[in-house]
């Protein structure tokens, strides 16, 4: 039986064998299937512009987005990394372009029980970015190996008077 559909597949055909078509309406239901879908799926917009609310699911994730409030942090636009052999992050730091909305964020990742060590690096590096001058956020976290490194980003607003 197999050894038939191969045949005719490849255009062995036995003597009155049929080849099946791929063409059948399996393959029309599916187009449909999917034309209903992307229909479905762009109507959820202008449902919510006609009816002037939001859709639920929507209007509980701003809800809970609003109770606990994130950091923005902007893409950064240079990262450092303590190397033996590297640069002091201060020396790094007056390489850069000065720029008052820039933010300096330092992200440390420490492993299980090494918590004190992490907030030490990061404290060190911390101090040494403040005495160049630079506005200082520090995020540390969990994970399965130490890390240790920052990120300069274009974060922070102005205000209209300057």
């Amino acid at each position: 039986m197999i050894d038939t559909y191969v045949r005719a597949a490849i255009g062995g055909q036995r003597k009155g064998v049929q080849a099946r078509g791929g063409n059948g309406w399996q393959l029309i239901l599916a187009d449909l299937a999917l034309i209903l879908f992307l229909l479905t799926l762009s109507a959820l917009p202008s449902a919510e512009a006609e009816t002037a609310r939001r859709l639920a699911a929507r209007a509980v994730r701003e809800e809970r987005d609003h109770e606990q409030p994130r950091p923005e942090i902007a893409p950064a636009q240079a990262l450092f990394r303590p190397v033996p052999g590297g640069p002091e992050l201060g020396a790094w730091l007056k390489e850069q372009a000065p720029d008052p909305r820039v933010t300096l964020t330092i992200f440390a990742v420490h492993a299980p029980g090494e918590e004190a060590a992490a907030w030490a690096r990061t404290e060190a590096l911390a101090d040494e970015a403040r005495r160049a001058g630079a506005r200082v956020r520090t995020i540390i976290t969990a994970g399965t190996k130490p890390d240790l490194y920052a990120a300069l980003a274009y974060d922070t607003e102005l205000s209209p008077s300057g």
